[in-house]
């Protein structure tokens, strides 16, 4: 299984760099978790925040390959447990598409992401850097992939 998390923003700390790699290093051999990052737009003082959004979902919609199961991360989307999770992990890997996961810039994102994506998903209701929520997800995904596997890695 193939999956993309395409984010807005780049340039993380060294210790996001490093929690990311260390568990796309964990992931199982046929699943492969890809990075794509995209340029925040320009924000300045005078800056027009809905072109910067709209032009940051038009480069994140160009980079979806033809074909992928569209999941945006949104604060309104649906609330997963690690075990819930899971299941949809394994839905989507019975679904035989390529999954690509969406971050949107500090401004979310327009809503052409959102009418195009399959499934809407809410990390957390807290607000959420894009530091952390690049390993949360990367954490996440190692997690429902060792509960498919019954591996003791999630003990709850």
């Amino acid at each position: 299984m193939r999956m993309r998390l395409i984010s807005v923003g780049g340039r993380m700390p060294d210790w996001v760099d490093a929690a990311w790699s260390d568990y796309v290093k964990r992931l199982p051999r046929e699943f492969r978790l890809e990075l794509v990052e995209l340029p925040l737009a320009q924000r300045g003082k005078n800056a027009d925040i809905a072109r910067a959004k709209q032009n940051e979902s038009d480069r994140v919609l160009k980079a979806v390959p033809e074909g992928a199961r569209i999941v945006a991360l949104d604060e309104r989307g649906e609330h997963w447990t690690s075990i819930e999770l899971a299941e949809q992990f394994k839905r989507w890997q019975a679904d035989g598409r390529e999954v690509c996961l969406l971050v949107g810039g500090p401004d979310g994102h327009a809503p052409e992401v959102l009418q195009k994506a399959q499934q809407k998903w809410s990390l957390s209701r807290l607000t959420l850097p894009h530091a952390l929520v690049r390993v949360l997800l990367a954490e996440q995904l190692y997690r429902a992939t060792t509960l498919l596997a019954g591996h003791p890695y999630h003990r709850a």
